[in-house]
């Protein structure tokens, strides 16, 4: 190969690059093999359909793959429908495979009303599967206290399956637990002895049941059944000997306080003695003083002081007298 050929022959190998770059570009926009796979299932989707999806993002395969088996199922479903859901977020092959779930097991399902419960968060498949297959739920343990004080402590399981037409808006699993925990609580409660209700366990099953709690949730509760009751704390013992210790501590308050006011009113009888013993000290030391001035104004004579000093000495020995003898 000489010089002058060599550049005719390089363009020869861009020419043929660029064609198959070419090719395959033009087979990403028109995915033939993907039209050909459509038609031979059966599956009615023209190729500008296909190509147009490209355009707006949209993955051919995945609408291809989810009306193929829509087709398969005998369910009708448009490309259109299928786009719509894929750009408003939802999930296609889930909302497919529930409709086809749903039409096998004679649930009443429709397209709108499966792609507002996917967007609505919720898994419509499993959504349907436990349609056909209702679940088990464990409630935690549920205390409660019979009119007798004795605690007891409840665990019940709660067969739910899914309620289709309440899932969009409708409450979840756990407003299910709560209201069956409140049932049980109420149903334990309103018994007048614990041992009622250990005898009839079936009671907190029929009383919760009559309650209606599913209103308004997206399940559907088939049945409860206790699993277990256990005997918890006798609690109204036990508040009565709270009550009792309270209302000790009270009456020693109570007491207490009646204490200080006596030791307070003592400490002011003391002080209005000592008050009142310091007046008459005060008063018997001007005894002397009056009974000089009397002396010199003439109002007192000495026949009189000897008066008073023999009616003090005959008080003085009516004392002695009556104060018992000092031991030695």
């Amino acid at each position: 190969m000489s010089i002058l050929e060599i550049p005719s022959f390089l363009f020869g190998i861009g020419g043929v690059i660029i064609l198959i770059i070419f090719f395959f570009i033009f087979l990403y926009f028109v995915p033939l093999g993907l039209w050909f796979s459509a038609i031979l299932s059966k599956v009615k989707i023209s190729l500008l359909d296909l190509i147009f999806m490209r355009w707006r993002k949209v993955p051919p395969e995945l609408i291809v793959k989810a009306m193929v088996n829509a087709t398969k199922a005998g369910l009708a479903i448009s490309s259109d429908q299928l786009e719509a859901h894929y750009l408003a977020g939802g999930n296609v092959m889930k909302v497919v495979a529930a409709l086809i779930s749903a039409d096998k097991a004679n649930i009443p399902l429709d397209f709108k009303a499966a792609t507002a419960i996917d967007l609505a968060g919720r898994d419509v498949f499993d959504a349907v599967q436990m349609s056909v297959n209702p679940r088990v739920i464990d409630t935690p343990p549920v205390s409660a206290v019979a009119k007798d004080g004795i605690q007891l402590i409840a665990k019940a399981r709660v067969t739910v399956r899914a309620n289709i037409s309440q899932l969009v808006g409708g409450a979840g699993e756990e407003t299910v637990l709560a209201r069956v925990g409140e049932g049980i609580v109420t149903t334990i409660g309103s018994a007048v002895s614990h041992k009622e209700v250990l005898e009839n366990p079936d009671k907190i099953s029929k009383g919760v049941l009559a309650k209606g709690l599913d209103a308004g949730t997206a399940f559907e509760i088939l049945s409860i059944d206790i699993a277990d009751i256990d005997i918890g704390e006798n609690i109204g013992a036990k508040l009565q000997m709270d009550q009792a210790e309270a209302d000790k501590n009270i009456a020693q308050a109570k007491a207490e306080e009646r204490r200080a006011m006596a030791i307070a009113l003592e400490q002011e009888m003391k002080a209005k003695a000592q008050e009142a013993r310091a007046t008459v000290i005060e008063a018997e030391a001007e005894i002397p003083k009056a009974m000089s001035e009397a002396f010199r104004n003439g109002n007192l004579g000495i026949m009189d002081y000897y008066r008073m000093q023999n009616i003090k000495a005959d008080t003085d020995m009516r004392d002695a007298f009556s104060k018992p003898p000092k031991k030695d």
